[in-house]
């Protein structure tokens, strides 16, 4: 009782729920060529966007409707919100289980690409950006919840560790959805790689990003929706089974071993300046 007495006092999160999915609906989905491919954007985008324009955070007009409460409060439901489409995505396995096993070398290889983050965003974060240790945190990982729990347990969320894996986290949060929904309606609309090899890169262990990818890949290649539903969802389950051993033992050493025998030094003799 004093659960659902407690959801009827945040009437003002339902009702804008309601109204931004309606309208998301009602828009339904827009096809835009870009060069050889085209970008579909999805109900799920608009319904983002709206969404994070109504938040009194970025919009301070909107807090007389929508209060810090309702905020705090938005965040869990956002899992409890996706767990449908995820139930849906398991039995879409079972069904299609021999194409999964026939990729089977292929998903599991690709679950490699986890560690890209250090290739790619090491070197920006570290010698572009300037990055103190905040850089351990945010290159280690796609920073998802698995890599959240790894940085709290090792560091704190409180450190700059910490500081580093949430704030990819919360950028990954707010625009993950769309960058991933663009990306995989222009790849595959271009039709350079595999459908298959694209719907595994959709499992990259966030429900919402592989959501947005796989809606647009569906919508795309229409033809192969179960294909791409069961190999996003098997990518998906391997990179929360595998991603977070290989962030905890692979990356996270490769990435403090760097960091401390390049920008680490920095640290130092900042540190004994400092002191001097």
């Amino acid at each position: 009782m004093n659960a659902l007495r407690g959801q009827l006092e945040l009437w003002r999160l339902h009702l804008a729920v309601i109204v931004l999915g309606a309208i998301a609906e009602l828009i339904g989905i827009q096809k835009i060529p870009f060069g050889i491919g085209a970008i579909l954007l999805l109900p799920l985008l608009y319904a983002f966007v709206m969404a994070a324009l109504m938040n009194p955070n970025i919009m301070p007009k909107f807090g007389k409707f929508i209060r810090q409460k309702e905020v705090k409060a938005a965040s869990p439901l956002i899992v409890i919100a996706i767990m449908p489409f995820i139930a849906k995505f398991g039995t879409t396995i079972g069904p299609a289980i021999n194409t999964i096993i026939d990729a089977g070398p292929a998903l599991l290889l690709q679950e490699l690409g986890n560690l890209g983050t250090i290739v790619l965003a090491f070197p920006l974060a570290v010698w572009g950006l300037k990055m103190g240790r905040e850089a351990i945190g945010a290159t280690f990982s796609i920073a998802r919840e698995p890599n959240l729990a790894i940085i709290a347990d090792r560091y704190t969320l409180k450190s700059p560790e910490g500081t580093g894996v949430m704030g990819v986290y919360v950028i990954g949060t707010l625009f993950g959805t769309f960058i991933f929904a663009i990306l995989a309606s222009l790849f595959a609309s271009a039709d350079i790689f595999d459908p298959r090899a694209l719907a595994m890169a959709c499992g990259i262990g966030s429900g919402s990003m592989m959501a947005a990818c796989t809606g647009a890949l569906t919508e795309v290649i229409p033809t192969m929706k179960d294909e791409i539903l069961a190999l996003a969802g098997a990518s998906n389950l391997l990179t929360y089974a595998t991603g977070l051993y290989a962030g905890l033992f692979i990356a996270l050493p490769i990435v403090e071993k760097l960091y401390n025998a390049t920008a680490g030094k920095n640290d130092i003799a900042t540190a004994n300046k400092k002191e001097a």
